[in-house]
């Protein structure tokens, strides 16, 4: 199955929202993950592990080592699924 952007969006929006109980509005493609959001490398291992859950795609979390915003991961997690 393939996703649209806005889609992955809310996805990876209610995750952040259930895994780490940040309110959605904060989750923004512009909040910086550890400095807006408190997500640490942990943290973002166990978001990786649900977005693949939910995806049903493998997500290797060396594709994230640059990532820093939450847009970042939206664009690597919709790139790895739409492949």
């Amino acid at each position: 199955m393939s996703y649209t952007e806005e889609q992955l969006f809310e996805q990876l929006q209610d995750t952040m929202v259930r895994l780490f109980e940040i309110d959605a509005e904060s989750v923004v493609p512009s909040a910086r993950l550890y400095e807006d959001l408190d997500i640490d490398s942990i943290d973002a291992v166990n978001m990786i592990i649900e977005m693949k859950r939910v995806t049903d795609k493998k997500i290797p979390a060396e594709r994230f080592r640059e990532a820093r915003t939450v847009g970042d991961v939206l664009s690597t997690v919709f790139a790895i699924v739409n492949e």
